[in-house]
């Protein structure tokens, strides 16, 4: 069977949109209140991050995955990953330019006169929040892509090579 059996999948439905416009915004702020008070209360920014990026899937089950896909650009969910990564990196290597060892949180402490908690919020908001969230986006819209296996063809057709004596 192909893709063109199933037809389109998406249908509208007026309760669902109307949910979805209700509740989004606040499961939006709640993830986002947990990923900035990752550090200090239970839940985490991990979850937060979780929250966040369900929020998006949530909006695409209501709205269309499609129209969601392209609201939200696959730039900004790779933009997303790469800046956590980065603020992730920053900060254990900003440590060792202090002469400490990565991501360890007195070189904030002795060098700038702050608490080594902000350097844990700089992981737990900026770094861990937004690659989970993005990590999220992205196996969400790769697993509605679909999966098309690619055929060999050259497994198939062989040529045969005679002998002509």
């Amino acid at each position: 069977m192909s893709d063109s059996d199933y037809g389109d999948t998406y249908t509208e439905s007026q309760v669902i949109m109307t949910s979805v416009k209700i509740i989004a915004p606040f499961t939006l702020t709640y993830g986002m209140f947990l990923s900035l008070h990752g550090a200090d209360t239970p839940g985490g920014s991990f979850q937060g991050g979780t929250i966040i990026g369900v929020t998006v899937l949530m909006l695409a089950f209501a709205f269309g995955i499609e129209s969601t896909r392209r609201w939200l650009r696959n730039s900004f969910v790779v933009g997303l990953i790469t800046g956590g990564v980065a603020i992730f990196i920053g900060t254990g290597f900003a440590t060792m330019a202090l002469g400490y060892n990565f991501l360890e949180y007195n070189a904030f402490v002795d060098t700038f006169g702050i608490a080594h908690y902000w350097g844990m919020e700089a992981i737990e908001v900026g770094g861990v929040a937004l690659i989970v969230a993005g990590v999220i986006m992205t196996l969400f819209f790769a697993t509605a892509s679909g999966f098309t296996p690619v055929s060999h063809d050259s497994d198939y057709h062989r040529t045969e090579v005679r002998d002509d004596d």
